[in-house]
């Protein structure tokens, strides 16, 4: 299967948010263009755009992607939001699939591959436990949408069933220092997630894992603790002050960009 047009639209994971290149525009990877390169492998007209920005929250994605998107003539469109709705104090989960659903309708009507993602598990424990059943609700919604939709899914909350014997998707080294986004070994698992729902043959493999320290109660206290003031403490007052961590960040490729298996086409239009 060759695609020859790819679009992907969402937040700070879509963007790449935790895998960083200095070499790439906003200084981010992500499992996006890591599923673009393989493309760009199987077709010797391939584009790719992303439009994602970090701290987007869905109707502000459905508002200022969707129709950008759909103006690409994609052949292939990959779609994550919500997560960031989730995680606000309150959130009508019915009425935020309502409108997911309309945006994925427009977006099915090019006649592009929809690929739709469920939300990682975030487990019982942590910051993210006591909003487990949100997430969980979320996924159905999203099942739902795209079957409706034909679209594939790229199953987050499943992907322990992928990962190297005795990794669970809430180890730490699947995530960034920040708690919030994947780290590069994320990025890798989730875009051989895509390629896989996709059908498209691969030779990715999981990066290597680093060894986990061996940590007493007290360090762990204390690494909670930075970590409060220095990732959890800035997030909390970005949303009371109705700020955002994307609201001076530009999509990382625009228009659809030529790509090779190593990344954007030399002399393409990539600088911001």
């Amino acid at each position: 299967m060759a695609f020859h047009r790819y679009v992907a639209i969402g937040d700070s994971f879509t963007e790449g948010v935790g895998d960083p290149d200095p070499t790439r525009p906003n200084g981010l990877r992500g499992w996006a263009d890591r599923v673009a390169e393989v493309l760009a492998g199987n077709t010797d007209d391939f584009a790719y755009a992303n439009l994602a920005i970090r701290g987007r929250k869905l109707d502000a994605i459905l508002d200022e992607q969707v129709d950008p998107a759909v103006a690409m003539s994609p052949d292939l469109v990959t779609v994550y939001a919500g997560a960031n709705d989730i995680l606000r104090p309150k959130v009508d989960l019915d009425a935020l699939a309502e409108r997911y659903a309309a945006g994925v309708a427009k977006l099915a009507a090019t006649g592009a591959q929809l690929v739709l993602f469920t939300a990682f598990d975030p487990g019982s424990g942590g910051i993210y436990g006591p909003v487990r059943g949100r997430f969980a609700l979320y996924n159905e919604h999203v099942r739902g949408i795209a079957d409706a939709h034909g679209a594939v899914i790229a199953d987050s909350w499943r992907v322990s069933q992928r990962l190297p014997d005795g990794l669970l998707s809430s180890d730490p080294r699947m995530w960034d220092v920040d708690r919030m986004h994947l780290g590069a070994v994320g990025h890798q698992v989730t875009a051989m997630m895509v390629l896989d729902a996709l059908g498209i043959a691969h030779e990715l493999q999981p990066l290597p894992l680093p060894d986990l320290a061996q940590v007493t109660r007290a360090e762990k206290l204390r690494g909670d603790a930075r970590w409060a003031r220095d990732f959890l403490a800035p997030w909390v007052h970005r949303r009371i002050t109705g700020r955002s961590s994307g609201d001076s960040v530009s999509p990382k490729y625009p228009t659809p960009t030529p790509f090779t298996p190593a990344g954007p086409r030399v002399g393409s239009p990539t600088e911001r």
